[in-house]
């Protein structure tokens, strides 16, 4: 089925898979190949299926969501994934992104927003708001900030001026679209220097991007 967009969901709560389930089943674009009820059964989950995106629940009672993405987005074409959250301000929710998962929603997202952001994931764009990303670092005590800070101005001086301008614009929770408007180029261009910025900085998608930029203290 070209076009459609293969979705795992992990949930250790039947009812919560049943009803994502049914919920996604209503969409043309959109299809759940499997599901699975601990992050125990992820990596086998998507050797077997084959992915586009990981909807993840991160509490669950044995392997939990933040192992299983960190095991899985070490690997290389790794599938997207979206963290599932009863809490936003949760430091495994944090701790997720910077592991590379590709944003989170709570659980009690409107059914069209959960479409939209699994859509999003799936084309290779942002999610999370700049105002979400910036209350969740917030109200998460986190004490290593001082070197992360460093850390990431250290990596941002390895950019070109118009690298960095992206990764801020990034940051500050822009599209391609809104990013090219601005910096008077092409889509096709931005999407390259998107590309750039992962490899240069060793990260696996944007938002690790726009968290960066954070810790800089750019955006």
């Amino acid at each position: 089925m070209a076009g459609v967009i293969r979705i795992l969901i992990v949930d250790d709560d039947a009812l919560v898979r049943a009803g994502l389930s049914m919920m996604l089943a209503g969409t043309d674009d959109i299809r759940v190949v499997a599901e699975a009820a601990d992050g125990g059964e992820v990596l086998a989950a998507v050797d077997a299926y084959r992915p586009d995106v990981v909807l993840m629940d991160i509490r669950m009672p044995g392997v939990d969501g933040l192992a299983a993405t960190e095991q899985l987005r070490a690997r290389e074409d790794a599938p997207q994934v979206i963290v599932l959250t009863t809490f936003d301000a949760d430091d495994h929710v944090l701790r997720a992104l910077r592991a590379g998962a590709a944003g989170f929603l709570l659980k009690d997202t409107p059914p069209p927003e959960i479409m939209r952001a699994i859509r999003l994931v799936a084309a290779g764009e942002a999610m999370l708001s700049p105002a979400v990303t910036r209350r969740l670092i917030e109200h998460v005590a986190d004490d290593g900030l001082g070197a992360r800070r460093a850390r990431a101005r250290e990596l941002l001086d390895r950019l070109t001026d118009r690298e960095r301008e992206v990764a801020v614009a990034i940051g500050q929770g822009k599209s391609n679209a809104d990013i090219a408007a601005e910096l008077y180029m092409s889509v096709a261009t931005v999407k390259a220097h998107v590309s750039r910025l992962l490899t240069k900085l060793e990260l696996g998608n944007r938002v690790q991007i726009a968290l960066l930029a954070h810790d800089a203290g750019v955006a």
